[in-house]
């Protein structure tokens, strides 16, 4: 495993970090849930991406029992906040200064620890005011359970305005998460720019498009069964927008690059997001131990400006780019 550091700040992750959305607590069972864990501990990841909203908490208690009795400074556990939990009341969404302290406390507990090393707004809240927002940051980091805050899905303008309060209230505001591989490439105009100026870093989520990067879903071909576009609990949608012909025979065209780079097409797709120098970590799901074990391979792995320059002129037509699908509710 290689590091490195996120954002302006002095805290290094690993550049593989494993993430438990639609996994834990729904589509994997307990006992494979944690194998998936141990499986990641055992490739050197030291950095776990949960959310409340995950499971509807369900998620973050699978983490804080497979992360129990490992040492806790060797580890970075990122959260997130926004998304409903719970019975979905008034109060019980988005980005007011009660929401987020009720959240965070609860994520805590949830988590088994008594901070949280990024606590990041799961999107962004247009009905709260951002100071109100940015000042119960501050005092989550002042007291202790929060030690860097970062956002998910933030435009460059809402990443700008953010940074300028987190600067006047002396916030460590270090990242943005969003959705971002080969075929997903809005965030590559505007976000990465005011990422840069401000001083974030990218972690980015689907590094292999919910599977479609991996090659297995074929053109003209049933859907595979047990996979992410037949889980009714909610995977399918996501890759839905992937899923024709056009894309899917373009995919089958990279397999010679991979081949040629000694990867698989999953290890090519997340080693492709990891040559943007303002990402500094590819967060992996798993179902299984052995795709963990597959897909860290591709930490440290350099790809060559020819083999990229191949892959634009395979995926061009189906690659998205347009910086305004990056937006909040």
């Amino acid at each position: 495993m290689e590091f490195r550091r996120l954002g302006r700040s002095g805290l290094n992750i690993s550049e593989i970090s494993y993430g438990n959305w639609l996994t834990h607590g729904s589509q994997v069972e307990e006992e494979q849930a944690q194998a998936c864990i141990k499986a990641a501990l055992e490739a050197g990841i030291t950095t776990f991406d949960t959310a409340d909203v995950y499971a509807n908490t369900a998620a973050e208690s699978v983490l804080g029992r497979g992360l129990a009795g490992q040492r806790r400074e060797s580890l970075e556990i990122f959260t997130k906040v926004f998304w409903p939990t719970g019975p979905k009341g008034p109060n019980d969404k988005g980005l007011s200064r009660k929401h987020i302290i009720e959240s965070a406390n609860a994520s805590l507990k949830r988590l088994g620890t008594d901070y949280i090393d990024l606590y990041q707004a799961h999107r962004f809240d247009r009905t709260v005011p951002l100071e109100e927002t940015f000042l119960a940051f501050a005092d989550l980091v002042r007291q202790g359970k929060v030690l860097y805050v970062g956002v998910s899905e933030w435009t460059a303008e809402e990443i700008t305005r953010g940074a300028a309060l987190a600067r006047e209230l002396h916030v460590p505001f270090i990242s943005n998460q969003p959705q971002y591989n080969a075929l997903w490439r809005v965030i590559e105009a505007q976000v990465i720019p005011a990422s840069e100026r401000e001083g974030l870093s990218q972690i980015v989520w689907s590094p292999i498009a919910q599977g479609v990067l991996t090659g297995k879903y074929k053109p003209g071909q049933p859907l595979p069964e047990g996979s992410r576009a037949t889980d009714e609990k909610g995977g399918a949608n996501f890759v839905q927008r992937y899923l024709n012909d056009d894309v899917l025979t373009r995919v089958q065209k990279l397999e010679p690059l991979a081949a040629e780079a000694g990867l698989s097409l999953a290890q090519l797709a997340v080693a492709w997001v990891l040559q943007n120098p303002n990402v500094a970590s590819a967060i992996i799901g798993a179902s299984r131990p052995d795709q963990v074990h597959e897909n860290v391979k591709a930490a440290g792995v350099k790809l060559d400006a020819d083999l990229l320059a191949k892959m634009d002129d395979i995926l061009d037509g189906v690659i998205e780019r347009d910086p305004s699908l990056t937006k909040s509710p």
